[in-house]
This record gives structure tokens, C-alpha cells and sequence, in this order.
């Protein structure tokens, strides 16, 4: 996929600065034949690695510049040459005159380094969505940085020791959540930032947060229109001058994906469906109804259980860190069809739920935020009370409801979101050893949750969750997911419904334009309701969800792949060893949807291990 890595304040030779930049390049080059630009200061070194027309370089005066990605200009004064020289030329350019500022001028999916020995200012920067990873550690007058953590560790003066907490955090969250890492003092830009190192003393800021402005006296047909002009530029723009071919689970955005790429280049897309043979997760009938209604060049794949088994070191290895979201598995299959097809680059649908509520749970969660409203004497003196007594005991169906919503509604936000968590329902002192957890802060999510809850620029519930999942459901984890799925694949991915252009659009739709009572993605299914097939407007939301529980109880492979990465995991005492054996034994069986997830998470963990120390 590409990306950059570097450093600057180390004293080397200028063989000994190649020969590091080379072997910092290794893990990022390895799965596809990338150009390679290198450029070397007195004390800094800089590699852009990525296909020709995704690196941009210019060196000028002690100043060096690298540009990675799909990066275009928003004010055209600054130039929008194709040349990639002269795209990194045009940036130095207005750099010179306005300094970080110049990051609100530039827009895609882009990586930015600047490396200014003159003043002795080094900049770093990731796009507002957060699309593309980049990590850095500073100290001793250093800074090392790296779209790759494995690129970084191979620097000498980094430190690779793993973090206790951010094991923890990857066993609650599934994934290691920004800025953190898996190892110790290596942290990650979050979407939207930049790092400024000068006086060996490190600062981050953001160069754009999420803002939401209702914009109001707008009709829905001028809604309509907007919704329909920005779909055709994203993806215009996503083509690039790629092959491309779009993913089609048979949901409302990867329909729509694969729709808006028939309409603008003028002949059907390609597109790549995945199908499971298990009841409620095959998802194929949908995908095929989208391809019909577009006349699509579609494609097939459906994964087996023995695929799943081939596949689950080679995904947890491309990962940088302990990675633990399931679907990346189809998505890498899915990316492989159409890389064996021809194609360079894949469009996904992901950020429409985020941007337009369609995610079940901001449904959910409106139901719950009634409960409000209701007086707090009735809620504190006589609700609770007796929903705390009722608890546990043989009641009719109804009765179990209305506690059980009390209950839920009455946990404050954003904690009220976390209430599944298989970690909060066992206790940690069920799951994690004692040793383990006298290096852990448990408090950690929790505080984290209410951190990126509440720093959202809105007091309405629906954006907040819309803002709190952009950084926690795509930065941190639908998105590498499928770049690195695409990556293992040896294919370029890009995702046009979080273009800059879609995400002001939908920042300044009415709350209940997303959310309307419990009907989600009002304004974006009634916007695109002659454009989409009905069956695909009305469906339920559901995905390339991985049915790794189900086939867990019935392939023999599969079960004993799961059974020995736990049993090699019990002996780095971090999980407890009776939790491990008991929920192999028994909570599969209780459960296999929801246990199976846990022990996908474990066993990614014990693999990526296995994958960096053999």
C-alpha cells in the first residue's frame, strides 16, 4: 500500500543513513513492488514508498518534503499539477508563506512530513479521517517515524518493548485505539492531526476537528442533489488513473459505491461479493440483486472454514500490532478476486454508517435516551429501585424488558455503549491473571470512551456517537482492516463516501436527517431511493461478518488451530488459565456468536505473537 518512514537528529555516515532507510522500507515494500524515493539531509532521512502517482517528493534549500497518497490542493492557486514533483513543489511553496496552515489547504487521503533543518522544525501529519496510519517516537534529540511500526522498530535507537496497557486495551476494544501502540513509547497521529518536533521537544495539535453545523432553509431536493454531485467527484476522484473495481457486500453504501462507478465512467464496474455457507451470514442474495439493478461485471468467492484456517496467520502477521476484527478475512479474499482479476485499486463503502447513522446501536442508544426526559425522582426514587430489586427473578417477558431497559438507560453515556463487553460482564478479575493486571490501568477505556465522547463539537447524541465512531470504529478499525487486507492482497484501496467534500455534507445535515426516531439513514436512503433497488433500501444492516463462532463447533482444523494458539497463549500470563479452558469448553457452546468473538481476539493475539518472535 505504501507509505512513508525516516527519522531526523542521528549522526551517521551517509551509507549507514541508506542502508537504515533500506531496511526500514523492507516491511513496507514486501507485499507489492512500490517506488522507493529516498532523500537525505545532514541529520535527516526521509523514504516515500507507494505507487508513482501516490509519492511526492521535492528537496530545496535544507527543506525536505514527502507527500504520500491520493493528495489534491482545495484552493487551486497553489497549483494542482499532476506531476508528483510538482504536487510536493506547490506544498513547500505555500508551506514557506504559511507555515502548518498549509494543512487546511490540502485534501484526500494523504501522509505529510516535512523535515526543515534550517529551522530546525520537523512536521508530521495524517488526513482528517485518519485513513492511513502514522507512528512516531521521540527522545534523545531524535525523532523516528513510520507509516509502519515494523519499519520503526528496526531503527537502533527505537524501543520495542510491549506495552501492558495497550494489551489490555486490545483485549477490551478489539483493536489498540489511538494514540496508542502496541509497544512502549511509540505512539500514532489521530485523525486530523499533526506533530511539530523543533528543540527536541515534541507537540501535537489538530489542524481540523469535527465540527457540526446544521445548515438551515435547505429543501430536501437541494439535499438530494448535493448528496448525488459529491457521490460522482468522490469516487471520480477515487479512480485516480487506477483499474478499478468496487466491493459489493449487498448493503446500502457498497451498493451504492458500485452504482455511482457504473453511472460515471459509462460501463458496468467491477465488483466482488463474499458468501458464507452459514445460515444468517450469507449476505450474497443482496449482492447480486445490486449487481443486476447496475449490470455489473460481478464476481463470487465464498469462503470456506479450510480458507479461514489458511488464512489466519498470514492476517494476523500483516497487522503491525494485535489486530482483532474478524471481517478482515473476507475483505482480503474479496481483494484478492479482484487483484487476480486485473485491478489495481478497489473502492470500499466504509464511513457511510458513520456519516449518515446507520449503525444499529445510534437507534439503540435514542431509545435509551428517552429515559432522560422522564422526571429524576421517578427515575432515582422508584425505577431503579425497583428494577435493581427485580433483577434476577422469574418475571413474565415484559416485566424482564422494562428492567432490563431501565437498567441500560439508566448507565450514563458513553458507557452505556460498552455494556456487552464481554470483559464488563465476566469482571477482569475473571479473565486476567494477577500479575497481568498490577500493570494495567482498568479504568483506562472507560476514561478513554468519555475523552473522545465528549470532545466532539455538538451536544446532540446522534452526532456524538457519529464523531466518537469516526476515530473508534473507522480510524482505529474498519479502515485498517480493509487497507490491510488490500495490502496482503497487493491491491490499492480507496474510500470515497469519506472524501473531505462527504464528510462537510453530512456534518451539516439535520441530527434527525440521520437518525429519525429509530429509522436510520433517513435522509441518505430516501435521497437515494431511485437510485438503489428496494430490496437494498429496506434490508437490514449486515456486512462481511465472518461466521468464525459457528463453523468453530464443527471444523476439526479450525477448532484445533483456536485450541493451540489459546493453550501457547496461557503461557505469557496474561489470561487466566481456568477463563481460557472454560470458555472452550463451555461458553462456545452457550453462545457461539458472541464467546467465539473472544476467542478470535485471543487467538489473533497469540498469532500476531507468534508472527514477530518465532
Amino acid at each position: 500500500m505504501g507509505g512513508i518512514c525516516g527519522w531526523t537528529g542521528c549522526n551517521m555516515t551517509i551509507i549507514e543513513r541508506r542502508a537504515l532507510l533500506e531496511e526500514m522500507t523492507k516491511p513496507i515494500v514486501q507485499h507489492d513492488s512500490h517506488s522507493v524515493q529516498m532523500l537525505f539531509g545532514k541529520r535527516s532521512a526521509l523514504a516515500v514508498i507507494g505507487r508513482p502517482n501516490s509519492v511526492h517528493t521535492c528537496q530545496d534549500q535544507g527543506i525536505i518534503v514527502g507527500l504520500w497518497g491520493q493528495i489534491r490542493f482545495i484552493n487551486t492557486q497553489f497549483g494542482q499539477d499532476s506531476d508528483s514533483q510538482n504536487i510536493a513543489k506547490s506544498f513547500l511553496e505555500n508551506w514557506r508563506v504559511n507555515g502548518e496552515k498549509v494543512l487546511t489547504e490540502i485534501a484526500g487521503e494523504f501522509t505529510v512530513c516535512v523535515l526543515d533543518e534550517n529551522k530546525n522544525q520537523f512536521i508530521l501529519a495524517v488526513d482528517r479521517m485518519g485513513t492511513r496510519s502514522l507512528a512516531y517516537q521521540a527522545s534523545g534529540g531524535h525523532l523516528i517515524f513510520s507509516s509502519s511500526l515494523d519499519a520503526i522498530i528496526r531503527h537502533p535507537y527505537t524501543e520495542s518493548e510491549i506495552d501492558a496497557q495497550n494489551m489490555f486495551n486490545y483485549i477490551h476494544f478489539h483493536m489498540i485505539p489511538s494514540p496508542g501502540t502496541i509497544y512502549k513509547n511509540l505512539r500514532r497521529l489521530l485523525p486530523g492531526e499533526y506533530l511539530t518536533f523543533q528543540h527536541n521537544e515534541i507537540k501535537t495539535n489538530k489542524y481540523w476537528k469535527p465540527s457540526f453545523n446544521e445548515l438551515k432553509g435547505r429543501s430536501f431536493e437541494e439535499l438530494k442533489f448535493e448528496l448525488h454531485t459529491i457521490l460522482r467527484s468522490s469516487v471520480r476522484d477515487a479512480i485516480g488513473n487506477e483499474t478499478v473495481g468496487a466491493f459489493l457486500s449487498g448493503g446500502t453504501d457498497s451498493s451504492t459505491i458500485a452504482g455511482i462507478l457504473s453511472e460515471v465512467t459509462g460501463e458496468p464496474a467491477s465488483t466482488y461479493s463474499i458468501g458464507f455457507e452459514a445460515n444468517g451470514y450469507d449476505e450474497m442474495e443482496y449482492a447480486r440483486i445490486a449487481a443486476r439493478h447496475f449490470s455489473t461485471r460481478h464476481h463470487e468467492y465464498y469462503v470456506t472454514p479450510d480458507d479461514v484456517v489458511t488464512a489466519i496467520p498470514e492476517i494476523a502477521a500483516i497487522f503491525d500490532q494485535p489486530f482483532g476484527n474478524a471481517s478482515a478475512i473476507p475483505a482480503y479474499f474479496c481483494a484478492h478476486m479482484a487483484k487476480e482479476d486485473g485491478l489495481s485499486r478497489i473502492l470500499g463503502g466504509d464511513g457511510g454508517d458513520e456519516l449518515f447513522g446507520g449503525n444499529e446501536r445510534y437507534a439503540k442508544q435514542y431509545l435509551f435516551s428517552l429515559y432522560e426526559y422522564l422526571p429524576s425522582f421517578l427515575q432515582k426514587k422508584i425505577l431503579e429501585p425497583w428494577a435493581k430489586s427485580a433483577s434476577g427473578k422469574k418475571l413474565p417477558p415484559f416485566i424482564r424488558k422494562s428492567y432490563r431497559y431501565i437498567e441500560q438507560a439508566a448507565i450514563p453515556m458513553p458507557a452505556r455503549m460498552d455494556t456487552y463487553n464481554l470483559l464488563i460482564r465476566h469482571g477482569f478479575a475473571s479473565v486476567f491473571t494477577t500479575e497481568f493486571l498490577a500493570h494495567v490501568d482498568t479504568t483506562f477505556p472507560e476514561s478513554l470512551n468519555n475523552e473522545i465522547y465528549h470532545q466532539a463539537h455538538t451536544n446532540n447524541l446522534i452526532n456524538r456517537m457519529l464523531a466518537y465512531d469516526w476515530q473508534f470504529t473507522l480510524a482505529d478499525n474498519d479502515l485498517p482492516k480493509v487497507v490491510k487486507a488490500c495490502e496482503l492482497a497487493q491491491i490499492d484501496v480507496a474510500f470515497p463516501l469519506i472524501s473531505d467534500e462527504m464528510v462537510a455534507f453530512s456534518s451539516q445535515l439535520r441530527p434527525d436527517y440521520k437518525v429519525k426516531g429509530t429509522k436510520l439513514r433517513f435522509f441518505f436512503k430516501e435521497a437515494l431511493k431511485d437510485f438503489l433497488p428496494h430490496e437494498i433500501i429496506i434490508k437490514q444492516k449486515h456486512g462481511f461478518g465472518l461466521p468464525f463462532g459457528v463453523w468453530l463447533q464443527t471444523h476439526p482444523q479450525l477448532k484445533a488451530l483456536a485450541a493451540d494458539s489459546l493453550t501457547d497463549l496461557k503461557s505469557r500470563n496474561i489470561i487466566r488459565t481456568d477463563f481460557i479452558d472454560k470458555l472452550l469448553e463451555q461458553h462456545l457452546s452457550e453462545h457461539a456468536g458472541y464467546h467465539g468473538t473472544m476467542i478470535w481476539i485471543l487467538m489473533m493475539l497469540e498469532q500476531w505473537h507468534k508472527s514477530r518472535y518465532k
